[in-house]
């Protein structure tokens, strides 16, 4: 933009210089003698083509067709300027006073390129002797008295349309474009105030930009100006209120208001990704915003409100690389992240244990896991409480970091049902959604924690587990459906609700009550969504038990099988009585394996009847081979061994007739 302001002082001077004989020259002629001219005095070349025209009243100004000016000779990006027509007119009073007072400019279809070699130097810097490159006074040599005259260059309006600008930073390797753009602006006095409205489409919607400079003349010498900005899309609003130079340096008043972060985002040419609810699908947020020249962006003091969510603190921001990179430090009060888990996917109480009735499966609502992708990160957070809607926890303190897709949360404090747990999960998302995690809690009520995880309310006591696991799909059906890992359980005392043991071994049912024990102790492995353990112990005061079988954490049922024994006495033997428990979590059956007893307690006495029986038998079969078939059974002789000797011998009998 300076370089255009400067291009047009050149462009009015050469106009002047020549005016006397432009009555006499054609347009063509006219053209070639100002590219020449504005040539000389900037070192780039320029080409003016198409039809010249000029003007001298009521207002002085040039019009032309196609014109392009050349880029610095390091410069990559193809021409600096290239307009499809350009019209100039300035005050013809102001310039006989020696002031550039543009009153109308008019660029269609220009295609601006702005580059920074690896020192920092830009393209729109001229390096001709004798001319600032800002337009304005420069000495030459040091000596007094050598400063050129300034250009006291002012715009009362300026439209410029269907502009296109690509940034191309050499130092940061990055090529940027940006096309469709619309302005209107206004610039009455050079060191005074300038206005604009612009129009970008770096989307398919239309984004405005309005706001002001204080100082547009010193600000184009890379002075500090006084900055206003209000940027408006579909999606919301956002805007500045600060300071800034062209190095590109800000020091401002950030606040916006998005209420549709997917179309905000959109309507600027980005990812338009739809965060979890919770995280950002609307977004208030007030900070100071501090931008440097290498394109660092500190916010401080920053108040920020995500959907329900709000958070307080600090965060820096690296935009250069592949992915921005976060820095940030926050802090919230009670924390809704029930959408990072698909919403409420978790099971509610089981029916007749006091709750409502539960969900017969897991969420399958897509996960949309592309936010992981739009930033590298390093997070520390600090919360009241967390809400992740199947599950509840209270004070936390977790650091989180993302790199390329991938984001680890590391629980260094989480409190929840009763106790504390420490560990890790990860969410990946570089080839397809993935959640693992290695977990360590004690000090757990399991009762409600087994209440939000399956809806399991019988099981009252405190323990201690941990976890490793590992699951892939894009809801969290899949993702049950295919988990991976160990569990391993130990707990004090407690008691089971609705299941009477000591009845159950009395009379054979153990419906109602409630059975105690002294403590519990199994391990799981988890494979294909089913988690299979045989190893439960179980102590209670007159009794221990047993268990094995499958939980089913992807159906969300369970096949298993428990088994108390009666502690022996010295009038008793200890007496077991299997219970299979068997269906949905909702409503599983409990019922005593009758089998399982019988084979349990009765070996013995049932070994001792089937050998009896088989004694019987034979000694009836004895008795009719005996009888009916006349065969004696030797001492220690099967029957069968008996019949064949008895067969051996009539077929000799036989035999020994034929020599008779």
């Amino acid at each position: 933009m300076k370089f255009i302001f400067k291009l047009l002082g050149f462009v009015l001077i050469a106009v002047i210089l020549a005016v006397g004989a432009l009555f006499f020259l054609p347009g063509e002629r006219i053209a070639r003698i100002a590219a020449e001219r504005i040539s000389d005095m900037t070192g780039r070349e320029v080409t003016m083509s198409g039809e010249t025209s000029i003007s001298f009243y009521p207002i002085l100004g040039i019009s032309t067709g196609a014109t392009t000016i050349a880029n610095a000779e390091w410069g990559t990006g193809g021409p600096m300027l290239s307009a499809k027509s350009f019209k100039v007119g300035v005050d013809p009073m102001a310039l006989i006073a020696g002031d550039i007072k543009i009153t109308g400019l008019e660029i269609t279809d220009p295609s601006i390129v702005i580059e920074r070699d690896r020192n920092g130097r830009g393209n729109w810097q001229i390096g001709v002797d004798g001319v600032a490159s800002s337009g304005q006074s420069e000495q030459s040599g040091g000596a007094p008295g050598a400063a050129s005259n300034p250009l006291a260059l002012t715009l009362d309006r300026a439209l410029i349309t269907n502009a296109s600008v690509t940034y191309i930073d050499h130092a940061a390797g990055t090529r940027q474009h940006l096309g469709g753009m619309d302005l209107d602006m206004r610039w009455p006095t050079y060191a005074g105030e300038a206005t604009f409205d612009a129009v970008l489409r770096p989307g398919k919607q239309d984004v405005h930009l309005t706001g002001r400079l204080g100082t547009l003349g010193p600000f184009l010498e890379g002075a500090v100006s006084p900055l206003e900005i209000t940027v408006t899309t579909d999606g919301g609003t956002l805007a500045l209120n600060g300071r800034a130079s062209a190095a590109p340096q800000l020091d401002a008043q950030l606040s916006a208001d998005i209420g549709n972060t997917s179309r905000f985002m959109a309507a600027l040419g980005l990812p338009a990704t739809q965060p979890p609810a919770g995280l950002g699908r609307s977004i208030k947020a007030r900070t100071n915003i501090n931008l440097t020249e290498d394109l660092r962006v500190a916010l401080r003091d920053l108040s920020l409100g995500l959907d329900g969510n709000a958070l307080t603190g600090n965060a820096d921001v690296v935009t250069a690389g592949a992915r921005p990179r976060i820095t940030a430090q926050l802090s919230a009060g009670a924390l809704d992240l029930t959408g990072l888990t698909g919403g409420e996917g978790g099971a509610a109480p089981a029916a007749g244990t006091g709750g409502g009735a539960p969900s017969e499966r897991w969420s399958t609502a897509p996960i949309d896991a592309g936010a992981l992708g739009a930033a590298d990160a390093n997070i520390s957070l600090t919360a009241s409480s967390l809400d992740l809607g199947q599950f509840k926890f209270g004070a936390a303190r977790i650091l989180l970091t993302i790199d390329n897709a991938r984001a680890v949360a590391q629980l260094q404090q989480l409190e929840g049902y009763g106790g504390a747990i420490t560990g890790q999960v990860v969410a990946n998302n570089r080839s397809g959604l993935s959640v693992g995690g290695d977990l360590t809690a004690r000090g757990i009520d399991m009762e409600r924690l087994l209440t939000d995880a399956a809806g399991i309310t019988r099981f009252a006591t405190t323990g201690t587990a941990s976890l490793d696991f590992l699951g892939v799909g894009q809801s969290v059906d899949a993702i049950m459906h295919r988990l991976s890992g160990n569990l391993k359980l130990a707990t004090g005392r407690g008691v089971i609700s609705g299941f009477d043991l000591d009845r159950l071994m009395r009379t054979g049912d153990g419906s109602g009550g409630t059975t105690v024990f002294d403590e519990v102790g199994a391990s799981f492995a988890i494979k294909d969504g089913d988690m299979r353990g045989d190893d439960l112990t179980m102590s209670m005061p007159l009794a221990t038990a047993t268990g094995k079988g499958r939980i089913g954490l992807g159906a969300r049922d369970i096949d298993y099988l428990f088994t108390p024994v009666l502690l022996q006495g010295e009038n008793s033997r200890g007496l077991a009585i299997p219970v299979r428990i068997r269906g949905p979590w909702a409503d599983p059956s409990i019922r005593p394996d009758l089998e399982k007893a019988i084979d349990l307690n009765f070996k013995e006495e049932r070994e001792k009847l089937e050998k009896k029986a088989r004694e019987d038998i034979e000694k009836e079969i004895d008795k009719f081979v005996e009888k009916e078939l006349g065969v004696q059974k030797q001492q220690g002789q099967s029957i069968e061994d008996a019949l064949k000797d008895d067969v051996k011998r009539r077929a000799a009998k036989e035999l020994f007739k034929l020599f008779d």
